[in-house]
């Protein structure tokens, strides 16, 4: 059975989200989240169609991630 908000006791399912809005969230260009998964800094969580769909806190983690990497090069 589901997870749901109204479900207490229960932790809410991870919303997932595609990758135009993955990319605004973490102030970043669609292209940036597509190359970070392809670098194999972020995986997607799951698929709509053709568009791959992220958690939220996974984008912010490969963001930190691509951020030390920045500041050490």
């Amino acid at each position: 059975m589901l997870s749901s908000p109204a479900m207490p006791g229960l932790p809410p399912l991870p919303a997932l989200i595609p990758g135009p809005l993955a990319a605004e969230e973490a102030g970043v260009a669609p292209a940036t989240i597509r190359k970070w998964v392809q670098l194999g800094h972020l995986r997607a969580a799951g698929r709509a169609g053709r568009a791959q769909l992220f958690r939220l806190e996974d984008v912010f983690a490969a963001e930190r991630l691509a951020r030390r990497r920045t500041r050490t090069a």
